[in-house]
């Protein structure tokens, strides 16, 4: 019997390892969390030092056998559910046996839930306390799931004694079959777009293909930003038999780490889009996937499966939970960066800590920090930043690039340079530096910061969970980049698991009285500040493409705008900041006016 899930709420992907061992540590409360399954190396590491902690019989895994990366994987997703369902049970043990840990984990709950009202009334019952309960939490309680999340752009080619290997050991395609090989029954977490062979290889492995009873072992999940990007990923797995099982919409902007901003599109319109045409999502996965299955001569299913939409970014308080929720017709909201602030979840060294804590909203910015090429939601003050600014002091650029993860630019290698490296970077500054002479001082500063702001996130990114699990660190000294929502601001204290789950669901409150905006409000700032950045960094030729694009951008956020005045006039939610909302909502359409466009001449 599929149970239904506990919460309303998961935790996203953060980074590569800020979530790395977040399933092992609030699964058994119901809490469903996200691993980022692309480094090996990190994975390794923490299957490690679980195994020697929880005393299992995990063998370490060398890179010199064949398919390492996957074998890795699959070895820690098996573990990690070990330890989870080992966790759960005896989570069960103490809640039957203890009124106050009962009680404490009642507390958790959301309000609307069947399941709290149940343990409510079984906490007041006098008789056969045990017994009762034993038997209504194994008839109801399920742990939260083990999902993992794969980058579908990171997926280098890899090369054995210079030979290319086969696109399967490609890094995306060796995370996959990593999950796929696994025995957990969860889902993958696909983001950053489409990768149309990464998603065909899914194909490979039946675990994603339903059966008798029409249920899904591996399911498949789209972070997307958009309904249109969901229609097209959806029917293009559809043809293939694959069924998508959620669509994880995250803002664009107010989220964490890489930002992949809409055409001016904001995350109510969005929702809204979702909502009125989700059916049309599902109707016609449906008949792409049955006809796919019966050419496969695969087991059919005559109703669609479950198709869910979740929502995150920005969240913040328990009513703009609650309005998503209601609003849109959500089965699940995000909520990531709050939960760096909660040691019991998340693998953040105390230090980084500190300065998330202490950070202030002009901290939080948009930086140029990957290699990817993609904006990258950062804080000020960390200490990769700090080392690298004491590197560039010295003349010495770039990462010694030791796992090479994101060495994607084919520029002046065919096995790929990372941007943030000492080698990329030299060759660039070399390059530079001739043409000197050709440009203008301003243009040259500008151009070198271009090349040496970019940070090796392989490293940076994964150190703050050795730190916290006081594991060795070897290698060039990198410090730790961290990739929180600007979001994060509003939040300035370390809390318990307990008080963040209950900050979610309105029994507490755990921000400051600083005046937060609306989560709609700070993403239509956030859009509106990306409108005047590019228009004021533009320079050159506005061509008709470039022209159209500025024009849509801005006719979306207007139309936004006009959607949020209708939408709170109506809502029963937000009254005591409504008449703030509005006079908000006029400042930015001001704003918006005022940003004037360059002159597309024909």
């Amino acid at each position: 019997m599929i149970k239904k899930p506990l919460h309303n709420f998961h935790i996203p992907v953060m980074g590569l390892a800020y979530t790395i061992d977040s399933p092992i540590r609030v699964a058994q409360y119901g809490i469903s969390s996200v691993v980022s399954i692309i480094d090996d190396e990190i994975i390794e590491k923490m299957k490690n030092f679980y195994n020697e902690k929880f005393n299992l019989n995990y063998s370490s895994i060398s890179t010199k056998i064949d398919d390492y990366r996957a074998k890795r994987i699959t070895a820690y997703l098996d573990m990690v559910d070990d330890i989870v369902n080992e966790k759960f049970d005896a989570f069960k043990e103490e809640i039957a046996k203890n009124k106050t840990a009962l009680k404490n984990f009642v507390d958790m709950l959301p309000n609307t839930s069947e399941l709290k009202n149940g343990l409510q009334n079984l906490l007041n019952q006098k008789e056969s306390f045990t017994s009762s309960i034993k038997h209504f939490i194994e008839k109801n309680l399920a742990p939260g799931s083990i999902d993992v999340n794969i980058m579908t752009k990171v997926d280098k080619d890899n090369f054995k004694k210079n030979e290319q290997l086969p696109v399967i050991y490609n890094d995306a395609h060796a995370s996959l079959r990593g999950f796929a090989n696994s025995k957990l029954s969860s889902s993958v977490v696909l983001s950053a777009g489409m990768n149309p062979r990464l998603y065909s290889y899914i194909e490979e492995f039946n675990d994603f293909f339903p059966d008798e009873n029409g249920f899904l072992k591996k399911k498949i999940i789209l972070k997307v930003s958009d309904f249109r990007s969901a229609m097209i990923q959806g029917n293009f797995l559809a043809k293939k038999g694959l069924w998508v099982s959620e669509y994880r919409i995250e803002s664009g902007l107010n989220c964490g780490g890489h930002a992949f901003a809409t055409e001016g599109l904001l995350l109510g319109p969005i929702m809204e889009e979702f909502k009125q045409k989700k059916n049309e999502l599902i109707d016609s996965a449906h008949a792409l996937m049955l006809n796919a299955l019966q050419q496969k001569g695969k087991i059919t299913v005559s109703e669609p499966l479950e198709m869910k939409i979740t929502v995150q970014g920005g969240v913040g308080t328990s009513e703009e939970h609650d309005f998503l929720l209601k609003t849109y017709d959500v089965n699940s909201v995000g909520w990531g960066s709050p939960f760096l602030l909660v040691p019991e979840a998340t693998s953040v060294d105390q230090e980084t800590r500190e300065l998330l804590l202490n950070s202030k909203e002009n901290d939080f910015y948009l930086s140029n920090l990957s290699p990817l090429g993609v904006p990258f939601n950062t804080v000020r003050g960390t200490s990769n930043e700090i080392f690298r600014q004491n590197k560039n002091n010295k003349k010495r650029y770039g990462s010694s690039c030791p796992k090479k993860l994101l060495a994607l630019s084919k520029e002046f290698s065919a096995e790929g340079i990372c941007t943030a490296s000492k080698k990329y970077q030299d060759i660039k500054l070399e390059i530079l530096e001739a043409e000197k002479h050709q440009i203008t001082k301003e243009q040259f500063k500008k151009r070198k910061e271009d090349i040496t702001e970019k940070a090796c996130l392989c490293v940076g990114l994964v150190n703050a969970a050795y730190m916290e699990q006081k594991l060795e660190i070897k290698g060039e000294k990198q410090g730790v980049v961290i990739c929180p929502g600007p979001n994060l601001a509003f939040f300035d204290k370390e809390v318990s698991l307990s008080q963040m789950v209950q900050h979610i669901y309105g029994n507490t409150n755990i921000l400051p009285d600083n005046a937060r905006p609306n989560m709609f409000i700070n993403e239509l700032k956030m859009y509106i500040d990306h409108l005047k950045k590019e228009v004021s960094d533009f320079s050159g030729t506005v061509t008709k493409s470039q022209d159209k694009k500025w024009k849509t951008f801005k006719e979306n956020l207007f139309e936004g705008i006009s959607y949020y005045e209708s939408l709170f006039t109506r809502s029963n939610f937000f009254q005591s900041e409504l008449n703030t909302i509005n006079n908000q909502l006029q400042h930015y359409k001001m704003m918006l006016s005022g940003i004037e466009l360059p002159i597309f001449e024909k």
